[in-house]
């Protein structure tokens, strides 16, 4: 007869418990509210919480060694994978790490197009960030509102590029291609018809009497913490911290536009939905200068040692279609050093650490994910809250996991 073997939770996930009258639950990974699989741990004294800790690592991917063995064009693909809903975000801030190493200048109408490609990444994330975070607090008709204005952004995208979420069209050099004809219209017509529509989802929610009692007063973070927690975007935003790096640290032309940054005092989950929703609207605005005052000229840089030659000239130079064979076979090899580029997403400062020994792929690729550094905020801002708080706040966090577990 054997004897039972008894269960030993990892020493991980092992609290100092406070008292004999606690108990721990688990909240996740398979629950929905996780928005993925993210396991929250949390010690309960009746519905109250005393402890919590975030287990990540379940859908560990391994993309920084990858990485390393991968031409450094090749990457631009994992990193539409990390953080799926802002994958123009992603290829820039990799792109923007790899031309500084190269110190080749992109063309101003590639600057500009990556800065309109940005923000439609930063409202569509935004819009399911919205209407996810409403489904969790049971508020279901904004979900509706939202999910339709986010196809009409990806029909955008998928006009340019042929794919909808995961387009790889910002690449270090510039773009792979100029936007097609017609595609200026289709987005004049979303920016005329978008702000009345989110306008309608505000009137459903901004005074709605049981989102405010599931969002007034609730996680509050004061800018303090968020510092010393390292968090940013939004939700640091919402606590009073100004800081944005298209304002303090400009990149791909920000500085000719003309935008507010939203900034509020609270910093509690009805606040973080407040300054989302304001976001929005100057993505909006800036996207309208963007279009308007489109520069003329190439979209990709004349460094032929980074950019391939113009496609029509491949049918009519043995030059130049080796030059392309070479450049897509063997890649680019910056010289050695080492380079660390950070955009504004939507979720926060995201940014890549890039170290080149002179090859033709990375000796260290990093990256700085904004869920990662805001995600720790949850373990001090469920403390002392309902368990049914921790859904409406880690909905305010708004996390994806792809770009936490890499």
């Amino acid at each position: 007869m054997t004897t039972p073997q008894t269960f030993m939770p990892s020493t991980e996930t092992v609290f100092d418990r406070i008292g004999e009258n606690t108990m721990v639950i688990n909240m996740g990974p398979q629950h929905p509210s996780t928005h993925g699989v993210l396991r929250v741990i949390c010690e309960l004294e009746g519905e109250t919480i005393v402890q919590c800790k975030c287990q990540i690592g379940y859908l560990h991917t391994g993309m920084e060694k990858e990485a390393e063995y991968q031409q450094y064009l090749k990457c631009v693909v994992m990193t539409d994978r990390m953080d799926y809903l802002n994958a123009n975000g992603n290829n820039l801030a990799h792109a923007l790490a790899i031309e500084k190493l190269l110190e080749c200048e992109i063309p101003k109408r590639a600057q500009y197009l990556r800065v309109i490609l940005a923000e439609l990444s930063r409202i569509a994330s935004h819009l399911v960030w919205l209407g996810t975070h409403a489904l969790d607090l049971g508020a279901m008709t904004p979900f509706f509102y939202v999910w339709q204005q986010r196809e009409l952004i990806l029909d955008l995208f998928e006009m340019m590029s042929g794919v909808r979420m995961m387009p790889s069209w910002i690449v270090p050099g510039g773009l792979r291609a100029d936007m097609p004809d017609g595609w200026a219209q289709k987005l004049y017509g979303f920016l005329d018809q978008f702000l009345p529509e989110l306008q309608t989802v505000e009137g459903l929610l901004v005074e709605n009497p049981i989102w405010k009692e599931r969002t007034y007063n609730v996680g509050i973070l004061s800018a303090k913490q968020s510092k010393d927690l390292g968090c940013s975007g939004p939700i640091a935003r919402a606590s009073g911290v100004e800081f944005d790096l298209r304002k303090n640290c400009p990149y791909s032309s920000y500085e000719d536009f003309d935008f507010l940054i939203p900034i509020g005092s609270k910093g509690d989950v009805y606040e973080r939905f407040l300054i989302r929703i304001a976001e929005m609207k100057e993505s909006c605005k800036i996207i309208r200068q963007a279009i308007d005052g489109l520069p003329e000229g190439a979209v990709r840089t004349s460094d032929r040692k980074v950019a391939p030659p113009p496609r029509e000239e491949l049918d009519t130079s043995m030059e130049s279609l080796i030059h392309h064979f070479k450049l897509y076979t063997e890649g680019f090899r910056p010289p050695i050093g080492e380079a660390y580029a950070a955009v504004e997403g939507p979720k926060g400062e995201l940014g890549f650490y890039v170290v080149s020994d002179g090859t033709n792929r990375p000796y260290r690729w990093h990256c700085r994910p904004s869920c990662l550094m805001n995600l720790k905020s949850l373990e001090v801002l469920a403390v002392g809250r309902l368990v049914a708080d921790v859904v409406a706040i880690i909905g305010s966090i708004d996390i994806v996991l792809g770009e936490i577990d890499r």
